[in-house]
């Protein structure tokens, strides 16, 4: 996510403890939140594709996908 997105998602937070958002505002606000969510999970996944578990053998093996 950019750090002008950033610095939006903030700036509306800001706003938003001093005066009622507008209801344009309010969508924006959540599109980008929902923008930075989604970033942050793919992020997220990334790192966690790269945990290997060992058991009590010494045998790596991938941390398995939690089933839906």
């Amino acid at each position: 996510m950019t750090d002008e997105k950033l610095n939006r998602i903030n700036e509306l937070a800001h706003l938003s403890k001093e005066r009622e958002l507008t209801e344009e505002e309010k969508a924006e606000q959540a599109l980008l939140r929902k923008q930075y969510i989604a970033e942050w999970r793919r992020g997220a996944e990334q790192v966690l594709e790269s945990v290997y578990l060992v058991d009590e053998n010494g045998t790596r093996r991938k941390l398995p996908k939690k089933k839906k």
